[in-house]
């Protein structure tokens, strides 16, 4: 750990632990630090040996993306359970990050002080939405990001078959395995952060986004169905906050990126090339889609036994749900050719825009959406009974192009690129990436955040692990209320002795908790937890032997057996 003896600095190493949205927030470095620990875990270079992902190295990128895409979406949900990890009080964490970060930056950029993001944000009364309202205004949830072991030990909650974690978590776990599984470089993955989102743009082909479990292609993003609709919802509604890369990162609060410049605008000139396209007569029917409110202005003109019939926008659109074929590409025929036969008009629907003649409008002109001229063209197509042509052109080119607002909006953004990127590649194997890591600790902040995001506390100080056990883990706390601190101690026994961690590295006291299962030292800090937090009591010596963790309570010695064959006393 750094020698730098600051508040700030001991909240950052000790945020590389618990590593919540808001730690990530106020310390943009954990984000680039959570990947890494999770690239240095065993966990997913085990991914490469599974016979899903045999001769994976034959494959182009795209391909070995979507293969991992289907791995991830198999074996993880997302969780949103605001409860999973606990409680906290505004009041609390302002105090905390006093002098750090103050209450009207966060309330800018936090959900949990107040934010509502834009108008969409507003109409959709985001506490509501995301859970919220359920606490007062003073009484806040963690959003703790998991490692891959915490998403992983998911299984062994009640309610879950399999892995979880929320946003951060699966867009961290999924740029590591995009690294070691798909052999992506690290230089071409750029984490994105937003007050309420995190995914990653990777810049293969014309890029892709991944979006909680799923991946989001440029052909997806304009594909106009609900599920797409969701994953646009950061992009189009939200400040990008964080960008986090190989070289740096930029945040939309500080002053300084330590993001390579040259980095920074490539990134920002693919993801708005991603994000921007030309529109015909597929992206119509797309855009309609979505925007099923202005389908009624809208007819399409098919074949039935011979005979040219008509029928409404909204009923072509509703049989899509149960077909495999579409009205927006070369599959609509197939698609006419399962409506029933009274749901045709013998004749063309007054005042309704046919669909099929933008087929050959888009033939004749090319809609350039810059070009004013162009723009008069296109809205003289959309003329229908309801006079909506303006609202139509509006939306669609809303639809076509997402703007987003990137975090260098303050001209007065400095890049200073201090420390030079991590020299890790994907051909190198994981004992050779952990020994890079290690050697570039004393340069790089993010490497040496990265073993504490890691939880190794044979390379760590354990202060920083000790300071968040006692400080942040009221899950364990809330739930031994009513127990005494004997049966507390029995609980903690009675679970298996196994830690969702390999090796020397330790859980956390509500990871032992929620997972019900635990080494013996990890199981002494969560039993000395709830005596401090529970039962007011007095925590002396912490003494940790190879095969020991003995922990004093109220001068009582709890002794447990331990595997973690570490040595610690304090």
């Amino acid at each position: 750990m750094s020698t730098e003896s600051t508040r700030a600095q001991r909240e950052k190493y000790t945020s590389a632990i618990t590593l919540s949205d808001m730690e990530i927030f106020i310390f943009p470095e954990l984000l680039y630090s959570l990947l890494l620990a999770n690239i240095m875990s065993p966990r997913i270079w085990a991914w490469r040996d599974d016979p899903w992902f045999k001769d994976i190295e034959r494959m182009k990128p795209y391909r070995r993306i979507l293969r991992l895409k289907q791995f991830i979406m198999d074996r993880y949900e997302f969780n949103l359970d605001l409860d999973t990890w606990g409680l906290t009080r505004k009041e609390v964490e302002l105090a905390r990050f006093r002098g750090i970060v103050d209450e009207e930056t966060l309330s800018r950029s936090n959900a949990l002080f107040g934010y509502e993001g834009d108008k969409y944000y507003f109409d959709i009364d985001i506490r509501r939405h995301f859970g919220l309202d359920k606490y007062t205004s003073d009484v806040i949830p963690y959003w703790k990001t998991e490692t891959v072991e915490a998403m992983d030990a998911f299984c062994f909650r009640d309610g879950y078959q399999q892995g979880a974690g929320e946003c951060v978590s699966l867009s961290t776990l999924y740029a590591a395995a995009l690294f070691i599984v798909c052999g992506i470089p690290l230089e071409d993955i750029y984490l994105i952060a937003t007050p309420l989102h995190s995914q990653n743009f990777v810049d293969v082909r014309e890029g892709v986004l991944t979006n909680n479990r799923r991946i989001v292609t440029k052909n997806m993003w304009f594909n106009g169905t609900e599920i797409t609709y969701k994953a646009q919802r950061a992009l189009r509604n939200e400040q990008i906050t964080i960008v986090a890369h190989q070289s740096g990162y930029i945040h939309a609060v500080y002053p300084v990126a330590t993001m390579a410049a040259e980095a920074y605008a490539h990134f920002k000139n693919r993801l708005q090339a991603f994000l921007v396209t030309d529109i015909n007569a597929e992206i119509v029917a797309n855009f309609l889609r979505q925007q099923s409110h202005l389908q009624s202005c809208f007819q399409v003109v098919g074949q039935c036994h011979g005979k040219t019939r008509y029928i409404p926008a909204e009923r072509l659109y509703a049989y899509e749900h149960n077909s495999p074929y579409r009205v927006s590409d070369g599959t609509r025929e197939k698609l006419l050719c399962e409506i029933e036969e009274d749901e045709y008009y013998t004749d063309p629907i007054p005042g309704r825009i046919s669909m099929n003649m933008f087929e050959d409008f888009f033939k004749q002109h090319r809609i350039d959406l810059n070009k004013p001229d162009d723009l008069v063209r296109l809205r003289d197509q959309f003329q229908c009974n309801n006079a909506r042509g303006d609202e139509i052109l509006e939306d669609l080119i809303a639809f076509c192009r997402v703007t987003p607002r990137f975090p260098d909006t303050d001209a007065s953004k400095q890049f200073t690129q201090t420390v030079p990127p991590l020299a890790i590649t994907p051909d190198m194997d994981r004992t050779a990436i952990i020994a890079a890591l290690e050697a570039a600790r004393d340069q790089s902040p993010v490497a040496d955040l990265a073993f504490y995001a890691y939880r190794d506390l044979t390379r760590t100080d354990w202060q920083p692990f000790l300071q968040a056990a006692w400080e942040r883990n009221p899950v364990s706390v809330e739930a031994a209320q009513k127990l005494s601190l004997a049966e507390v101690e029995a609980q903690l026994r009675h679970w298996p002795e196994a830690s969702i961690y390999d090796g020397p590295r330790l859980a956390q006291p509500d990871e032992v908790w929620n997972f019900q299962r635990g080494d013996g030292l990890e199981k002494a800090l969560c039993l000395a937890n709830i005596a401090r937090h529970v039962h007011q009591a007095a925590i002396g010596q912490l003494t940790v032997t190879p095969d020991e963790a003995r922990i004093e309570i109220n001068g009582q010695s709890h002794a447990f057996a331990s595997r973690k064959k570490l040595t610690y006393t304090g």
